[in-house]
């Protein structure tokens, strides 16, 4: 099954270190810059973040914009 796997966390936690595989779209600017970078509103969506609390927000976030299929992975 393919997905989307992104990290929420800010730039420079992303330059220290992220996992492998993982694209980043900073909670700061995903709602402006999501749909050009997923634009399928049903395709698969990983968010994680540092501790959890971020990816949650965007999450919800997501899902008020129409995104189906989010999900929040714990670190």
């Amino acid at each position: 099954m393919q997905f989307h796997f992104v990290d929420v966390r800010e730039d420079h936690e992303f330059l220290i270190d992220h996992a492998a595989g993982a694209c980043h779209l900073g909670k700061g600017i995903i709602e402006r810059d999501i749909e050009k970078a997923i634009s399928d509103k049903n395709a698969p969506i990983i968010l994680y973040c540092s501790g959890g609390y971020r990816s949650v927000l965007v999450a919800d976030t997501l899902q008020l914009m129409g995104c189906k299929n989010v999900v929040v992975v714990g670190w």
